[in-house]
């Protein structure tokens, strides 16, 4: 845990920045849950969190699905674009959190640096 500044973690997971080293980008946060990383950088994380706000806004249904609003179970675009994830609601939620709470520490740290 040396290698690393932890920006925000839940239990779901953590988001940090690689401390300055030659195989890194140490300005991209690595954001890591379930069995997942996507290092990112910080606009790439805020589209994350609007596309996440998305499917809790709107939640995508399958066109033959029973289930409808009860669905447990959603798709999630990443900004890889290679890259969706499966989440339930609840790891949704956690998710969220996770992001917010990173940008929330990320903002915070840019303005203490403006100010000192």
């Amino acid at each position: 845990m040396e290698d690393i500044n932890t920006l925000y973690y839940n239990s779901f997971g953590i988001a940090f920045q690689w401390k300055r080293t030659a195989a890194r980008d140490y300005r991209k946060i690595q954001l890591v849950f379930k069995d997942i990383g996507l290092f990112l950088t910080s606009e790439e994380l805020v589209q994350f969190a609007k596309q996440i706000n998305t499917v809790f806004r709107h939640p995508p249904l399958c066109d033959d699905c029973r289930k409808g609003s009860k669905c447990n179970s959603y798709l999630v675009s990443t900004p890889a674009t290679q890259v969706s994830l499966a989440l339930s609601h609840a790891e949704l939620r956690e998710a969220k959190d996770l992001i917010e709470g990173t940008l929330f520490q990320l903002e915070l740290s840019h303005l203490l640096k403006d100010i000192l």
